[in-house]
């Protein structure tokens, strides 16, 4: 508890040498019997005992100022231990208490954020993943056991030269790194092939740019999204070849039956019905065959209206906006049956017919082609899963249309994205990249 301010001890100390230094002048002329040369005695008197009053008052505060100065500069240099011994019960005092306070503040965070530091290291260490930290003059200053096992032979990397590892891990690994961003690519280790996922991201450090090499094994992962997907295509084909071979066997029966009872009218409706049902199972097998051996695109001028005008006879639609002036140049074949089966999915999407558009324009050095109609749209999950190969949302789908069209926009260095539109319907935008004019 406070017993005196600051302010009132020097408050007292002053009014204390104001009346010693007026008694001792007022005796000093009672004796002397001279003022002027009382005033000179009463100040060579009390110099002595003012300098060491004052020099008395002065040293605490001026030891406690050279402490606390220690203790900043102990702060700065990270060492939070230092506290001040406090006996004093005025401001100096509830100065020297805020300061112990603060150190003790300072330490238990420093002791978290060590703590989260040291989890945050067992996790990265521990983590299938290797990771490589490399600084700007190209040193390693960080990699996990993840990444000591993959590359520099197990051996530490932390101060190594980032480029004599990569010069001593296999080339795919050093053209992955050269390609940037986020590639994959397979290495023959021991016996077998692995695939691997390579990202690099750059970012400041301590003010200071770095770059991070993630490695990251995929083999496992693929292989089982492999089997998934494998298991999806003979639960689909499965499907589809039951819901034609039951009606062609169940036909067969009937038709040997009015064969042998000589009704021969109804033997044709019966023929109609086996055929519509084989034509229907080698179409859906067509497909899929066409998906499995997509060719590669042979990029050619196109002029717009002539290509248009070839859709419009496969089915109806408006166009939004005014064709480019200037031609495109893309596989003319297969951006033709992408969109073909685009425009179907519009007017099959249940809007009205008129509402199907598509839109052609030119950005510089890319194509835009949007199919847009005014059906319900899609749900966040179809959204997300509608490109993925046997995707389908409708009971006769064979869910091709659309990984077929990402397979020839991708096949063209470009991408495809859908979005649903304000006041209802899709938007599939497909683009296309354009050789410079």
């Amino acid at each position: 508890m406070r017993a005196f301010s600051l302010e009132g001890k020097l408050t007292a100390i002053l009014v204390l040498c104001v009346v010693a230094a007026t008694a001792t002048g007022l005796a000093m002329q009672a004796w002397l019997d001279d003022a002027g040369f009382a005033v000179v005695a009463t100040f060579a008197l009390l110099l002595l005992p003012a300098v060491l009053l004052a020099r008395r008052i002065a040293q605490p505060v001026a030891q406690l100022i050279r402490t606390l100065s220690g203790s900043v500069t102990a702060f700065r240099d990270g060492d939070f231990s230092f506290s001040i011994s406090n006996r004093r019960r005025d401001e100096l005092g509830d100065l020297v208490e805020a300061h112990n306070e603060l150190g003790r503040v300072l330490r238990e965070q420093r002791q978290n954020l060590f703590q989260r530091e040291l989890l945050l290291d067992t996790v990265v260490q521990n983590t299938p993943d290797a990771l490589v930290l490399v600084e700007p003059g190209g040193h390693v200053v960080y990699a996990n056991l993840a990444a000591r096992a993959l590359l520099n032979g197990g051996r530490a990397m932390n101060g190594e030269r980032f480029q004599s590892i990569v010069d001593e891990a296999p080339d795919e690994f050093a053209r992955a790194l050269a390609a940037g961003g986020d590639v994959l690519f397979g290495v023959a280790l021991g016996h077998e092939d692995e695939t691997f996922h390579l990202s690099q991201r750059g970012f400041k450090l301590q003010g200071r740019p770095h770059r991070m090499v993630l490695l990251r094994r995929m083999t496992r992962e693929l292989s089982r999204q492999e089997v998934a997907t494998w298991k999806k295509v003979i639960r689909v084909v499965s499907h589809e070849l039951n819901n034609s071979l039951a009606p062609i066997r169940s036909l067969s029966h009937s038709g040997r039956e009015l064969a042998q009872r000589g009704d021969i009218a109804r033997l044709g409706i019966v023929f109609d019905t086996i055929e519509e049902r084989a034509r229907h199972l080698g179409d859906f097998i067509q497909g899929y065959a066409g998906f499995a051996r997509l060719p590669l695109p042979q990029p050619a001028r196109v002029e717009w209206q002539p290509f248009v005008d070839a859709l419009a006879r496969h089915s109806t639609f408006g166009i939004h906006g005014l064709l480019p002036g200037e031609p495109g140049r893309f596989d003319r074949a297969q951006v033709e049956q992408m969109l073909i089966n685009l425009i179907k999915n519009a007017h099959e999407a249940g809007g009205p017919p008129a509402a199907v558009e598509l839109g052609v324009e030119l950005r510089g050095p890319e194509l835009r082609l949007e199919v847009r109609d005014r059906g319900p749209g899609m749900s966040e999950t179809v959204l997300a899963h509608a490109l993925l190969p046997f995707y389908s949302t409708k009971r006769s789908g064979s869910g091709l249309g659309l990984a077929l069209a990402r397979e020839i926009s991708e096949a063209h260095g470009g991408r495809i994205a859908l979005a649903n539109r304000e006041g209802g319907g899709l938007v599939v935008t497909i683009v296309l990249p354009q050789p410079p004019r």
